[in-house]
C-alpha cells in the first residue's frame, strides 16, 4: 500500500522558515515526479513546487526564490524548504507523486486536482502570522 505522509507544518511569524517533509512508503519514487501543492479553504489546490523524473525542478511564481524542493531517494522522502514566509503562504500543504516515468516538473506542477498525480498525502497545515 502506497502512502505519502507529510510533516513539518506549524505556525511561524512572517519572515520565518519551515521545512516540510513527505515520507513515501510502499513504492520507490526515485525516478518519478513528486510535487508539493497547497490549498486554502474555498480555493483550488495549486502547485507550489515539483521535481521531475529527470531531477529538474519547477516553482510557482509566488514562491520562486523563497522555496526549495528536494528529494532524498535513499530515504524516499520529499522536502520543501520554505524561507521568507509570508501570510499569504498560509495553507494546507500536500505532497503528491505520480507513477508515470518521464514527467517533467512543469507537467507535475500544472496538474489540476484531483486529476493527475496518482497519490496524495493528507496534508500538513502551515500558518504564517503577520
Amino acid at each position: 500500500q502506497v502512502q505519502l505522509v507529510e510533516s513539518g507544518g506549524g505556525s511561524v511569524q512572517a519572515g520565518g522558515s519551515l521545512r516540510l517533509s513527505c515520507a513515501a512508503s510502499g513504492y520507490s519514487f526515485s525516478n518519478n515526479c513528486m510535487a508539493w501543492f497547497r490549498q486554502v479553504p474555498g480555493d483550488e489546490r495549486e502547485g507550489v513546487a515539483a521535481i521531475g523524473s529527470d531531477g529538474t525542478t519547477a516553482y510557482a511564481d509566488s514562491v520562486k526564490g523563497r522555496f526549495t524542493i528536494s528529494k532524498d531517494t535513499a530515504k524516499n522522502t520529499l522536502y520543501l524548504q520554505m524561507n521568507s514566509l509570508k501570510p499569504e503562504d498560509t495553507a494546507m500543504y500536500y505532497c503528491a507523486a505520480d507513477l508515470a516515468l518521464g514527467m517533467t516538473a512543469i507537467q507535475c506542477l500544472e496538474v489540476e486536482y484531483p486529476y493527475g498525480m496518482d497519490y496524495w498525502g493528507k496534508g500538513t497545515l502551515v500558518t504564517i502570522s503577520s
